[in-house]
């Protein structure tokens, strides 16, 4: 069922940003900080953009998402527990040797996922495959591919933007999570990557691209509507996010990249969420 009011979506977004935390909680390790900074644009996808119903996990006809960032995933997870993929109590098996939710995204094994990602720079060559696959089957679906801007500094994705130009392929949208902070850093000193190199590499490369607040629901629906009435090339949106967002002591701190918040770290951004939680109820 699509979700168009953007208060719902807020607190859903809301609900998958404490269900992401703990599984990283509950595991002592992941990646708070590049999975907090996406959920808004999960959200979107997979409540009001994408033609998928989580009865039918492998339905042909359905649009497709590939995390190129695959070490999101607990973003991932939360996101489709909550669209009902597989039970919520799952998450609290994240990275255990005997869960499906491993590290990195498992097409295999875990429900919902179209892709297994995990190694750096191969999502949109994958993405490609499928929109192409798409359009000589006319099958009409559409492929969604989240890449990280630090992620840009793989060889390959731009190997794979000049195939997605060449092959006019207007069924697929690149998101660019551009949270400015990567491993070792801000992604500008580290590469020169920042919005605007992003945004003029892509449009060189043939793509139609746009910028938005990539935390913003309104914007992330507008730009995904844009996207998809583009005909004869592909789109790709390059979305200003804020790495951790949602909880204070993680947004733009390079050192919540990849470490597990401890006891009291966790219940404060807990109470944190919850609070935002209770303050969307308030204004609508």
């Amino acid at each position: 069922m699509k979700i168009t009011k953007t208060f719902a979506l807020e607190k859903i977004a809301n609900k998958i940003r404490m269900d992401t935390l703990q599984e990283i909680y509950y595991a002592k390790s992941g990646h708070p900080g590049s999975s907090l900074s996406c959920v808004d644009i999960l959200t979107v996808l997979y409540f009001n953009e994408m033609n998928i119903d989580s009865q039918k996990p492998n339905d042909e006809n359905r649009d497709r998402f590939v995390l190129s960032k695959g070490h999101a995933s607990a973003a991932l997870y939360a996101t489709l527990a909550e669209a009902g993929y597989f039970p919520k109590e799952e998450l609290n098996t994240f990275r255990n040797i005997s869960s499906y939710l491993q590290g990195h995204p498992d097409m295999k094994n875990t429900p919902g996922v179209d892709m297994s990602t995990g190694s750096l720079g191969q999502g949109l060559s994958v993405a490609n495959g499928m929109a192409l696959a798409s359009k000589m089957d006319q099958k009409g679906y559409r492929v969604y591919c989240l890449i990280g801007d630090g992620e840009l500094e793989e060889g390959q994705i731009w190997e794979a933007a000049m195939t997605s130009s060449k092959y006019s392929l207007d069924n697929l949208c690149a998101i660019i999570d551009c949270n400015n902070l990567q491993l070792t850093g801000n992604t500008n000193d580290v590469k020169g990557l920042n919005a605007d190199s992003i945004e003029s590499k892509f449009k060189s490369f043939g793509f139609n691209t746009l910028r938005i607040d990539g935390n913003n629901i309104d914007s992330i629906i507008d730009a995904l509507s844009k996207a998809e009435q583009t005909k004869g090339m592909p789109t790709c949106i390059v979305a200003k996010t804020i790495k951790g967002k949602g909880v204070s002591f993680m947004e733009n701190k390079v050192e919540w990249h990849g470490k597990a918040p401890n006891d009291a770290e966790f219940k404060k951004a807990i109470d944190e969420l919850l609070k935002q939680g209770k303050e969307i109820d308030v204004q609508n």
